[in-house]
């Protein structure tokens, strides 16, 4: 733009830097009632600017470029034609030519999300598929690239936000290319589109163009991640969601706690496919650059500004929600490791057990090394060490004896303290009811290592003393599956420790007769667990009582296993009397014979419930036999 004299040219980057300024620092101060007036005003100065640069263009005899308008859906490929041979194909990117159509497309950018950021959508796809054009004709270099990512970037998101994920993906996947194949043939540090209207003297350092660079790039990494997460391939949404989160640490460019959050959810992917020492990298990366963030500010309340409140409000919350992440961690890896160990009655396998402790010796330290080298590491210098020390307070190998197992439980009961302490009664039921649900699950999990039975009943007994007085004080109205679950869970408790009492009975006892005492414990916990899987029966009638002909599918194999536990339990009462003997055996063989009628009449159940059906239908054959045998005896003795 040989033609354009300093002062004009001072002129448009002033306007840039004042367009800047309104879009970036003023708007924050708009008030509510005018909330873009500042970016309305930003876009008025970068209109004169492209109205100026056209100008300019018409002097040196430059031909115009076309403007279309109205809505413009992207075709695939895109408008750079995602060609591998190179982008563009008119003039080079950093030749006179091309650095006009680069600031013009840098106008048309900046315009383009001042449209999207006041909601103007459609407009500022105009501006941004106009940007495109401008650069079509361009080959990629130092001068434009910048622009060619960021366009991308700005179209992926819009596209996004309208669930079109994969014209998103395109436009995305193109800026990845971009930027892959700009590094492998170049890899100079890049103009920044700040620079289009920058004095010589204000141009940006070769450290700052390329960490501003490598953060559009990053930017694309986070947006794929969503993209793919979207598309169903969270394989790959994790690997960018990982990648995305060590940029940002390397780069410095981050929120703490945000951040941390991102970490801490990404872990749970990692738990669910039983990567655990990648798990334990997010988690312990999380824990520690949380606390980048500061300390909770305390609370002095008539002092605190609102503020100050919802600073420590948010903080509480971000770190209770990451203690719940590390529970879960704590919960899977103890349940993975109980699935691998159990035989055929859930009991521990103590031959598996020593053949895996063997192949673990063998195989420990090789494994532990090939996975660190195939974990991509969080953590810079500052944080690196930090993270390590808290890695090592955990497990990410499976637990194979008890003594492994309650370091686990210990790790975890101490995050549900810290999240229970944020996430209380008063406010947050549902929250703090997963909890206490987790808990007992971390309890469950720990009885299957111990060995000692009355030690297991004891932690049994735990989880009962948690949940019990929260499900009888619960509103049915209101949580009603909350309750609901927590009735089951109870059942299934009470039910535990009474097999683990009648075992604990018989190992004692020097012949088949159990005495009064141990009948009487034995009669209570047969009692509870059939009372609470009655009440979890009764919460599906209806108000006046009745029982639903037809149970709802995520109901059906609960209230189905409901029923054939109660007939089960009815039938182990133990009792002196014959009168309730026969009383017991009768409710038995009522609900046996529910579930075999209800599966009659409703064929689509039979397959949710094979096992209890079969022994249902067994036991209803059964059952009138040892009756009427029962009654006959009655009337001898009377």
């Amino acid at each position: 733009m040989a033609s354009v004299s300093s002062d004009e040219w001072k002129a448009v980057c002033d306007k840039f830097t004042n367009a800047q300024n309104l879009t970036v620092v003023e708007s924050r101060n708009d008030p509510e009632n005018d909330p873009f007036r500042s970016k309305y005003k930003a876009r008025e100065l970068l209109r004169e600017m492209y109205c100026s640069l056209k100008s300019f263009e018409a002097g040196d005899g430059e031909e115009e470029s076309g403007t279309e308008s109205g809505e413009q859906r992207p075709t695939e490929p895109p408008v750079d034609g995602q060609r591998e041979d190179g982008l563009g194909r008119g003039f080079s990117g950093d030749s006179p030519a091309g650095l006009r159509a680069a600031k013009l497309g840098a106008v048309e950018y900046y315009l383009g999300v001042n449209h999207v950021d006041t909601e103007e959508l459609s407009a500022g796809q105009e501006h941004l598929m106009n940007c495109m054009k401008l650069l079509e004709r361009c080959s990629v270099s130092s001068e434009n690239v910048s622009l060619f990512i960021h366009a991308r970037n700005q179209l992926g998101i819009l596209w996004a936000g309208r669930d079109e994920t994969e014209t998103a993906q395109g436009f995305l996947e193109t800026a990845e290319s971009i930027y892959q194949r700009y590094m492998k043939e170049d890899g100079t540090p890049p103009t920044d589109m700040t620079e289009y209207f920058t004095t010589e003297e204000k141009l940006l350092t070769h450290q700052e163009r390329t960490k501003r660079f490598e953060l559009a790039y990053t930017h694309s990494m986070y947006y794929l991640a969503q993209v793919y997460k979207n598309l169903g391939e969270t394989e790959r949404a994790a690997i960018y969601c990982h990648s995305t989160l060590q940029r940002q640490l390397q780069l410095n460019q981050f929120s703490p706690m945000e951040w941390a959050l991102n970490a801490a959810t990404l872990s749970q992917y990692y738990i669910t496919k039983g990567r655990y020492m990648e798990g334990r990298h997010c988690l312990s990366a999380a824990t520690v650059i949380s606390a980048l963030a500061g300390e909770v500010p305390s609370e002095a309340a008539a002092q605190e500004s609102e503020t100050e409140s919802e600073r420590r409000e948010q903080l509480r919350q971000k770190r209770a929600e990451i203690a719940r992440c590390w529970i879960k961690y704590c919960l899977n890896i103890l349940q993975d490791s109980k699935k691998l160990l159990e035989d055929s009655i859930g009991e521990l396998d103590t031959d598996r057990q020593d053949e895996l402790k063997i192949a673990r010796r063998r195989e420990e330290e090789e494994e532990e090394e090939k996975g660190r080298k195939s974990a991509l590491l969080f953590g810079s210098e500052d944080t690196f060490d930090s993270i390590a020390s808290l890695e090592e307070k955990v497990h990410c190998l499976l637990p194979l004896d008890f003594t492994e197992a309650r370091a686990v439980f210990l790790v975890g009961q101490n995050y549900v303290t810290q999240a229970k302490d944020y996430f209380q009664m008063d406010g947050y039921v549902t929250d703090h009811i997963e909890i206490l649900q987790d808990h007992s699950a971390l309890f469950r999990a720990l009885a299957f290592f111990e060995e000692d039975l009355e030690r297991r009943c004891k932690m049994h007994k735990r989880r009962v003393d948690m949940l019990e007085p929260v499900c009888n004080d619960l509103n049915s109205q209101y949580y009603l599956m909350i309750r609901r679950q927590m009735m089951f869970e109870l059942a299934e408790i009470y039910n535990e420790m009474m097999d683990l009492k009648l075992t604990l009975a018989n190992r004692q006892a020097d012949s088949e007769s159990l005495d009064s005492h141990t009948i009487k414990k034995f009669n209570h916990l047969c009692s509870a667990s059939a009372k609470y899987f009655q009440m979890f029966l009764d919460s599906l009638c209806s108000p006046e009582g009745k029982q639903p002909e037809h149970l709802e599918e995520e109901v059906l194999r609960p209230a189905l296993v409901a029923r054939f536990r109660v007939a089960r339990l009815h039938s182990r009462l133990i009792s002196s009397s014959p009168s309730a003997q026969l009383e017991n055996l009768d409710k038995s063989l009522e609900h046996y014979k529910y579930v075999v009628q209800y599966c009659d009449a409703h064929p689509e159940a039979t397959a949710t419930v094979e096992t209890e059906l079969e022994l249902s239908r067994e036991m209803v054959g059964l059952l009138p036999l040892k009756i009427n045998r029962l009654k006959a005896k009655m009337v001898v003795n009377n």
